[in-house]
């Protein structure tokens, strides 16, 4: 015969709790009660005190910098705000919060067919550092990718200062794109002397309409070897960066939403507040300010 069972009155009967008493647990751990007390009254040292308000810095700086700077920067950082402090120590108070720089690595690359013409000259000659800005922009194209298909990304970049002087976002790869961008470059700078405008060997950027919009009057056109990213370098690390660093971490929707994005990391971040080693750790703004004023 089977039992029946009271359900319903084994669901609302309580369940006992275990307890246990301090004095077992000391006893079992073989730690005296004398050391316990003192152990959990203790009042942080001046040490620990200035150990967690660095570590509240350091996500203060991280949090501040949208999670892109790592140990180096934010040492940086908190020297300029008066301390001293190694960059070895930084990168351990952050391993123990669990702060770390937010790279992604993007999903490929792709290239641009290069014009193999012999008249294309590289005068920049890897020659990144020019000792005054408007004496050498670099420009060229990289891919975004959204959910509804490809955009191409067509950035201009002062080497003076590593600043970002001109961008265009399209929906595809012609010239438009590349002289829209150069166009905004022409008019958010004042130059007099004739610039050097470097760029990879891409059809965008030999062609005619192209050099219309470059006239040699103003500019000297300069271009990489055929096979050689290394020539155009600063830029490609530039493009490297601003997915690494923050495009890859969105599943971006369409044109207007990465324009958007773009927008906020270059004109919110990137030229005004973003350090960068060939500035000094100074932003893009901020070197050409301290340098020119």
């Amino acid at each position: 015969m089977f039992q029946a069972v009271d359900v319903e009155n084994q669901k609302q009967r309580p369940t006992k709790k275990r307890s246990f008493s301090v004095s077992g647990v000391l006893k079992f751990l073989g730690v005296s009660k004398s050391g316990f007390y003192d152990w959990k009254n203790r009042k942080p040292s001046n040490q620990e005190l200035r150990k967690e308000a660095i570590k509240a810095e350091i996500i203060e700086i991280h949090n501040d910098s949208n999670q892109i700077y790592g140990a180096p920067k934010i040492t940086d950082q908190l020297r300029k705000r008066g301390h001293r402090i190694s960059e070895r120590t930084v990168s351990n108070y952050m391993k123990e919060e669990g702060v770390k720089a937010v790279w992604i690595s993007p999903y490929k690359r792709t290239t641009i067919n290069p014009d193999f013409s012999s008249k294309l000259h590289n005068i920049l000659d890897r020659n990144f550092n020019p000792e005054r800005p408007n004496a050498v922009w670099v420009s060229d194209i990289t891919y975004i990718w959204t959910i509804t298909g490809f955009c191409y990304l067509t950035s201009v970049m002062d080497l003076y200062s590593r600043k970002i002087i001109g961008w265009h976002l399209s929906d595809s790869l012609s010239t438009k794109g590349v002289i829209a961008a150069t166009n905004k470059a022409k008019r958010n700078r004042r130059f007099t002397d004739p610039v050097v405008f470097h760029s990879d060997r891409g059809v965008q950027f030999v062609s005619k309409a192209f050099y219309e919009a470059t006239p040699s009057d103003q500019f000297m056109h300069s271009y990489s070897r055929k096979g050689n990213p290394w020539d155009n370098a600063c830029i490609e690390a530039f493009h490297s960066v601003i997915k690494r660093e923050w495009l890859n971490r969105f599943v971006i929707k369409n044109l207007k939403h990465a324009h958007d994005l773009i927008f906020e990391y270059i004109d919110g971040f990137y030229n005004t507040r973003r350090t960068h080693s060939a500035c000094g750790l100074e932003s893009p703004n901020n070197y050409e300010m301290s340098n020119l004023a």
